[in-house]
């Protein structure tokens, strides 16, 4: 099937501009949703001098200094450091920036009230969009929607923009032309909150804000000019 002939280079620096220099505090020139249009704030976590109280830590060890969040997995734990943030939310956009550091993998895990929804798993090699395995013992599996091959430099600031809508899920690291994008009925529910885990460590975070969003109406044209393909959306489980 033939693509349209659509500038997606037209399409980024007409809408996003400002959405880019509003929501990628790190990068401003190069990230900028690009399925969602961006609505009122849910919340914006800099992490001046303490961890918020709406922060949870879990495994691992998590400090603050200088408007930056470091975790570090503890190897008694036998499992990655992880905290999460308690939040009420449907549709969505989420940025943050992150360093490596020393950590073999970093993840932006998005929850329901009582199990994993989704995910964004960073390594020094590049990125996945993944739908996670949200019964454990039944019959759902996780589900990997696409892995993105990059170089991210463990000692420099990257940015993540992860967008959420019904059934579909996108995640763009760094520049517009990386992205990975998937679909699947799980995603299409309320949120309770969303985490961070780091393997091995310490990693780095910073200036994470969520805003609620609206799709855009030329959403399935970009897409298809972007050349991503969706996930087959699985049948809603009863």
């Amino acid at each position: 099937m033939s693509t349209p002939r659509i500038s997606t280079s037209i399409l980024l620096r007409a809408g996003w501009l400002l959405a880019a220099a509003t929501f990628c505090h790190a990068e401003p020139a190069k990230l900028a949703p690009i399925m969602m249009v961006p609505g009122e704030a849910l919340a914006s976590d800099t992490f001046a001098d303490s961890l918020p109280k709406a922060w949870r830590p879990g495994k691992g060890t998590w400090t603050v200094k200088d408007g930056v969040v470091s975790g570090t997995e503890i190897p008694a734990d036998k499992h990655g450091a992880v905290m999460r943030r308690a939040l009420n939310f449907t549709n969505a956009i989420i940025t943050f920036s992150f360093r490596l550091d020393r950590a073999r993998q970093i993840t932006l895990s998005i929850n329901d009230a009582k199990e994993h929804v989704c995910r964004l798993l960073i390594n020094p090699r590049g990125f996945t969009v993944q739908k996670d395995d949200h019964d454990h013992d039944g019959p759902d599996k996780a589900v990997i929607f696409a892995r993105v091959a990059m170089t991210l430099a463990p000692a420099e600031w990257h940015t993540a923009v992860v967008e959420l809508n019904g059934t579909e899920m996108v995640a763009q690291v760094d520049s517009a032309g990386k992205v990975g994008f998937g679909a699947d009925e799980l995603l299409n529910r309320p949120k309770a909150n969303f985490g961070l885990t780091v393997a091995g460590g310490p990693a780095e975070f910073r200036d994470i804000r969520i805003v609620n969003a609206t799709p855009r109406t030329d959403w399935a044209q970009v897409k298809q000019a972007l050349g991503t393909r969706s996930a087959q959306v699985a049948p809603t489980r009863r």
